[in-house]
C-alpha cells in the first residue's frame, strides 16, 4: 500500500500544510507562519515566556502548543495546572476564528481549571487575573476577537 500521507521525521503521520498565525492550514506551497517544534522541554519560566511573546503576537494557537508541551512532559502533579493554560490559549484561538461556543467553552474550562489553585500563584502565574479574563472574555463572545487586542498577561509582572 503506497501512504501518501505527510510524516515527519520519526515517520509519524503530520500534516505538512503550512497554517497561518491561529494555526488554521492553508493550500500546500502557501506561505505560512512556522510551527512550534514539538516535544521541547522547557523550564516553567521559559514555557511562560515564550507563550507570552506568542500571545502578544497574536498567536494563542501556537502559545497552546508551547503549555502543551509543559503539561506533556512536565511533573504529573503539575499537568492539571499547564493544561488549564493550554485550554485558555486554545479558547482564545476559537474565539479569534469567530468559533464563539467553542472559545467560550474552553476559556471557561481553562479557568475553572485554574480555579484549583485559588490564592495561590505557581511560577508567578496571576491566576486570579487569567480566570477573570477568561470569564469575561467568554461572557461577552459575540463574533471573532482579535487575538493580539485580547490576549491576557500571563504573570502579575
Amino acid at each position: 500500500m503506497d501512504d501518501k500521507r505527510d510524516r515527519d521525521a520519526a515517520g509519524r503521520a503530520r500534516n505538512a500544510r503550512p497554517r497561518d498565525g491561529l494555526g488554521r492550514p492553508l493550500p500546500y506551497g502557501s506561505p505560512g507562519v512556522e510551527r512550534q517544534p514539538e516535544g521541547v522541554v522547557r523550564t516553567p519560566a521559559e514555557s511562560l515566556r515564550e507563550a507570552q511573546a506568542l500571545l502578544d503576537a497574536g498567536m494563542p494557537f501556537h502559545a497552546h502548543e508551547v503549555f502543551e508541551d509543559a503539561w506533556k512532559a512536565g511533573p504529573a502533579a503539575e499537568r492539571a495546572l499547564w493544561r488549564a493554560m493550554a485550554q485558555l490559549a486554545v479558547g482564545l484561538t476559537h474565539a479569534a476564528r469567530g468559533n464563539t461556543a467553542g472559545g467560550a467553552r474552553l476559556l471557561l474550562r481553562g479557568a475553572a481549571g485554574l480555579d484549583a489553585y485559588g490564592e495561590a500563584e505557581p511560577y508567578g502565574i496571576d491566576v486570579a487575573g487569567l480566570t477573570a479574563w477568561a470569564r469575561r472574555l467568554a461572557e461577552g463572545l459575540a463574533g471573532p476577537v482579535d487575538a493580539k487586542e485580547s490576549a491576557p498577561r500571563l504573570t502579575g509582572g
